[in-house]
């Protein structure tokens, strides 16, 4: 778990996007970019986040949709909303603890 490390967010956290009328649930954290150079490139140049950072796996929702996201680290803050994620996936991989949040479900592997 070194790559947590240096997470300012955690897996199960519900964050929103800084500048996007959207918001998620973290599933996954790169401790530093690992997307392809072309998703990249296609960041406008103005908004484009630098790569050596974490980057967050999201099950993500907007007003008209859900979806998986990628977003940098610097364009994401923490979602005080309280208002469940209705992203289908969630409720595959996470339940919802007493606070509201989110935590890893236990695989029922044998």
């Amino acid at each position: 778990m070194d790559k947590m490390r240096n997470a300012k967010f955690k897996i199960g956290q519900v964050v929103k996007h800084r500048l996007y009328p959207f918001r998620g649930v973290i599933f996954d954290i790169d401790p530093v970019f690992n997307n392809t150079e072309e998703w990249w490139q296609a960041i406008p140049v103005e908004i484009r986040p630098h790569k050596d950072q974490p980057f967050y796996h999201l099950f993500a929702e907007n007003a008209e949709t859900e979806y998986v996201a990628y977003v940098s680290e610097q364009n994401l803050l923490p979602d005080t909303s309280g208002t469940p994620i209705r992203h289908p996936d969630v409720a595959e991989v996470f339940e919802q603890d007493e606070s509201g949040g989110y935590r890893p479900r236990h695989s029922q592997m044998h």
